[in-house]
């Protein structure tokens, strides 16, 4: 259940603002009065299911005015309690679904935040890199489990994917700078920190990321998918955001270890993971965003986002799809040869 609040010029538009709130079908509304003359406040208690709908229709009526907002406040209880209309066919299973889905503008708010390139993110960038590095350099799992959770990099990962889906250029371009920013800020961390270590090349944990197989791009996709998931749904994603983190972080500060020491080799093998491991998250998170029907308001926005989308899909699976077929020849090679 949600509320929103509407805060509007009293004109012209106010009837049709009506109207839609009611085509809404709302658990209530009520018009306050205010002191300002050609001001009106209007607030609406929604269910779940509805509120999207409504959210889009009142931006129509709307448009080209000014002066005027909608607040979203989510409603955590009310009493008496709400009983939810179960509903029927396949009317009832999109209503039930657009109960715990978030409405388009609380998704994107929550990305928005979390892609942002500011000094907290570059902080958080360089401690995480600094934990991981040692962890892999001492075989430390623990280490490398705690610079996942603090690695900021889910929120430009996420930024990315809902930029696409929705063809926002700002927030696709914005996002893509920030992971730029933070891996190659890793890289350099890394590589750095390889030039005051002698590098354990013994180290299971660092060896493991000059590994490209098939259970990590798995991994990324299933972590992708469940922080897209979530985010939809209105949940916290922090702890999904540790298996994104998993994905991206140590990969990265394995290939300044390798590069900072000379081992090109392996760090070649490094930098393929990382750029898999992204592909797959941007993948599987677009694609759980265009599955739950989060897009645009408008047709031509629509018409556009649906482009870049199967842009973005259909590179991410050719590029998936060659990985995989170079990761099964190479397994097939090390298997005749050592039989």
């Amino acid at each position: 259940m949600r509320r929103l609040d509407i805060h509007m010029r009293d004109g012209d538009r106010f009837d049709t603002v009506i109207r839609a709130i009611k085509a809404a079908e709302p658990i209530d509304y009520v018009v306050f009065p205010l002191e300002q003359k050609d001001r009106c406040y209007v607030s609406v208690f929604l269910r779940g299911e509805t509120g999207q709908g409504l959210m889009d229709n009142l931006q129509s009526a709307l448009e080209g005015e000014r002066d005027w907002r909608i607040s979203i406040l989510p409603i955590e209880a009310t009493a008496p309690r709400i009983e939810e209309e179960a509903g029927n066919g396949s009317n009832g299973k999109a209503r039930r679904r657009h109960r715990t889905q978030a409405l388009r503008e609380e998704i994107y708010t929550d990305i928005k935040s979390g892609a942002e390139l500011n000094r907290d993110f570059l902080v958080l960038v360089i401690l995480s890199t600094i934990v991981a590095a040692i962890g892999l350099h001492s075989n430390s799992v623990a280490a490398v489990i705690g610079a996942m959770v603090i690695a900021p990099l889910l929120g430009p990962i996420l930024g990315f994917s809902l930029g696409t889906a929705l063809g926002d250029g700002k927030l696709l371009l914005g996002a893509g700078k920030t992971l730029l920013v933070g891996v190659a800020l890793a890289l350099a961390v890394s590589v750095l920190i390889s030039f005051m270590l002698d590098v354990d090349f013994t180290s299971r944990e660092l060896m493991s990321r000059a590994e490209v197989r098939l259970d990590g791009i798995a991994l990324a996709i299933a972590a992708g998918g469940a922080a897209a998931l979530s985010m939809a749904r209105g949940e916290g994603a922090a702890l999904v955001g540790v298996m994104v983190a998993a994905a991206l972080l140590p990969p990265g500060a394995a290939i300044g270890l390798f590069a900072g020491s000379g081992e090109w080799a392996l760090a070649s093998r490094a930098a393929l993971l990382l750029m898999l491991n992204v592909a797959s998250l941007v993948f599987a998170a677009l694609v759980v965003f265009r599955l739950r029907g989060i897009e645009p308001r408008t047709w031509i926005e629509r018409k556009n986002a649906d482009r870049a989308a199967w842009i973005n899909i259909g590179l991410a699976t050719l590029l998936l799809a060659i990985a995989v077929a170079l990761i099964m020849i190479l397994d097939l090679g090390a298997k005749v040869s050592i039989g």
